[in-house]
């Protein structure tokens, strides 16, 4: 794992100029790549990378590196799990009998030098952010893996094309915007994250997974009015897809696994192998376990492949609320791995709050950021390496919203709308607590992990929502928002742009919500959420980590699931959990969802107060000119008295505001 960072310069200035600011580029990014730091500057274009040795530690695998042929240079972020068996491929081919080193990226390299770029992409499985140079057609590519694992941001600094791993460094140009794009305001308030392929900053941008981005020796010197997205050109700078996740999920349900017992059967197979690639490692690896179904699964499945114990990280907080520690020293205690818990007080959580503008270079308010950090920190003590079971919701229907939200609108949509909005109403009557005793009653009379948690929010936050779903979509798009109508809170007059939630959906998801909300999830928030959180928290301990869930074949198997393999009699995931009761008892692993939660409410109204009551005041909102102050302090002293709980929606101003002060430092 690495990070990487370069600039194409229009202008041709001196080699010394661009490499000052290569370098100062990939200072910012040292936590990625802790291990060696390398730089190439020719003719107009450099790179820099910075190296995190996980494969062939010896310097032939330093970067950036060129191929055999010497016509391409690359820098590359990631890991192709795959590489041996490319090599075995491009030697039956006659493309290369000799090899420097033990590398993917020379691997890699090879690959792109006998199939071209867009093919050597479609057959590794790995992850990766690439930058490429080809020196016989004076071209830059910039491509990323099929979901999203790995990020890439590019975009002008002056008249300079610029690219890198993380926001940071591209910040370090000197002539790189810092002002705030309103319209990437308005979708971070709404999704509590900047959907790609907008970034903070205008100008700036975030490559979308599964795409290249192709540029010549000449590109335009200032940025487009409105983002490029897939297809579309700018000057002689253009961005294609070489792999489409709506193309994967169609073809799957063209070839659906109809037997129960071969879709089980396949599923630990194919699962299985992934999770045997992505443990090749030349230093130490281990995985973290939280007791649920995707983390069990993949801890069960190495341990079965392993000689010996696997190494196992779980953090446990005082809140019993909020502690799935048990759960997870379960599971482990069957498997038998090699298994730390750290027990974490709610003042160690908070200590992380100063840390995380810049962890999250731009905005992002997922609270359970912090958690996800100290576990990983936890682990980099013990490991180089940790395998996760991200991914494991969206590709076989774990989250709640799969479950509950179709049923949901085919119950509300036979009740005409005046009605649903009174119904909205009755339901915020009831407080939250009330709700909440109603959800323990029901969970204890429910069996097999079918209950729900924190009932009350999610009742009140339905109630408010009722008056604006008139379709399964819009149920999705209101479960998906934090802010309902972001655009009242921001001091200006902005239209939240369309984001990839508006792109098509797969035709034969029309009358399958659950699917539908399955593949905006894969698109949107798995990318630009789920893995920016975790990468950000790993990278940022230099712990490089892995998911097997996001295997090319393992999705390609799931798209093939017909949605009754994985819903069924209201619980989610249900082909993965027979292979895991294969490894685990059921008693074990059964019981509601809670996620990697914290008390963000609980902090805000008692040791938080004092911190959120400064970037808060109504003074300082309205000296900065962003936001709308009386919507926010409203909603703060509503948050205050008990009353509501506002935590999700006052956590989204405060990591802007803390972001933008650290900033501006």
């Amino acid at each position: 794992m690495c990070g990487i960072v370069g600039i194409m310069n229009n202008s041709k200035r001196p080699a010394d100029s661009l490499i000052n600011d290569v370098v100062a580029m990939a200072n910012k990014l040292v936590h990625r790549g802790p291990d060696a730091v390398g730089n190439w500057v020719e003719d107009g274009i450099g790179f820099g990378h910075l190296r995190l040795s996980i494969l062939d530690l010896s310097a032939a695998g330093a970067q950036p590196m060129t191929s055999a042929c010497g016509r391409y240079i690359i820098a590359y972020n990631g890991e192709i799990y795959n590489h041996l068996d490319l090599r075995r491929a491009l030697e039956i081919t006659g493309a290369t009998s000799k090899w420097r080193g033990q590398s993917d990226t020379e691997t890699l390299l090879a690959a792109i030098s006998h199939w071209g770029l867009d093919e050597a992409r479609g057959r590794a499985h790995g992850m990766f952010a690439i930058a490429l140079w080809d020196r016989t057609k004076r071209k830059l590519s910039l491509a990323r893996d099929r979901m999203g694992e790995k990020p890439l941001y590019w975009g002008w600094a002056g008249k300079d094309l610029v690219f890198g791993s993380e926001l940071k460094a591209l910040r370090a140009h000197p002539d790189c915007p810092r002002e705030v794009c309103r319209k990437a305001l308005a979708q971070y308030l709404r999704f509590m994250y900047v959907p790609a392929p907008r970034s903070i900053h205008p100008g700036l941008y975030k490559l979308e997974p599964g795409t290249i981005l192709t540029v010549d020796s000449t590109p335009p010197t200032t940025p487009p009015k409105e983002p490029i997205r897939p297809g579309g050109h700018h000057g002689s700078l253009g961005i294609h897809r070489y792999w489409e996740l709506n193309a994967e999920i169609a073809a799957g349900a063209r070839n659906p696994i109809e037997a129960e017992s071969e879709a089980v059967s396949m599923i630990g197979d194919v699962l299985g192998k992934a999770v045997q690639r992505q443990m090749i490692s030349d230093v130490p690896l281990g995985a973290f376990l939280s007791g649920g179904v995707d983390s069990s699964a993949i801890v069960s499945l190495m341990q079965a492949q392993s000689r010996r114990p696997v190494k196992t990280f779980t953090i446990g907080f005082d809140e019993a609320a909020f502690d799935e520690s048990p759960h997870a020293a379960a599971v482990a205690q069957h498997l038998g791995t090699d298994h730390t818990n750290l027990r974490v007080t709610d003042a160690d959580a908070r200590e992380i709050i100063p840390d995380l503008p810049h962890l999250y270079d731009e905005p992002f308010a997922d609270s359970s950021q912090i958690p996800t950090h100290l576990v990983c920190r936890a682990a980099r003590q013990h490991v180089t390496i940790a395998l996760s079971g991200d991914g494991g919701d969206e590709l076989f229907g774990g989250y709640n919203r799969y479950i509950r939200g179709p049923d949901l609108w085919q119950r509300l949509s036979q009740v005409p709308r005046p009605i649903r909005r009174l119904a909205g109403r009755a339901a915020q009557a009831v407080p939250e607590h009330g709700w909440n005793k109603l959800g323990a009653t029901y969970n204890r009379i429910r069996t097999e992990g079918a209950g729900i948690s924190n009932l009350g929010t999610k009742v009140h936050r339905l109630g408010e929502r009722l008056r604006l779903i008139d379709s399964v979509d819009d149920l999705y798009r209101n479960m998906a928002s934090t802010w309902i109508e972001p655009e009242m809170l921001i001091a200006a007059d902005v239209t939240e742009p369309n984001s990839k939630l508006d792109d098509p959906l797969p035709e034969f998801t029309a009358g399958d919500p659950a699917m539908r909300m399955m593949v905006q999830d894969m698109r949107s928030y798995l990318p630009d959420d789920i893995l920016c959180k975790v990468d950000r928290a790993a990278m940022g301990v230099s712990l490089e980590t892995r998911t097997p869930f996001l295997d090319p074949d393992v999705i390609a198997l799931a798209t093939r699931l017909p949605i009754g393999m994985k819903i069924r009699d209201g619980q989610g995931k249900w082909a993965l959990r027979q292979v895991l009761y294969q490894y685990v008892p059921r008693e074990l692993i059964d019981r509601p969802k809670v996620g990697f939660a914290m008390p963000v409410g609980l902090w805000l109204r008692g040791p938080l107060r004092d911190w959120a009551e400064d970037l808060l005041s109504h003074k300082r909102l309205t000296e900065e000119g962003l936001f709308n102050p009386e919507i926010i302090c409203k909603t703060w002293s509503e948050h205050l008295s008990g009353n509501r709980d506002w935590s999700a929606r006052l956590w989204t101003i405060l990591m802007f505001q803390a972001w933008k002060a650290a900033q501006y430092e």
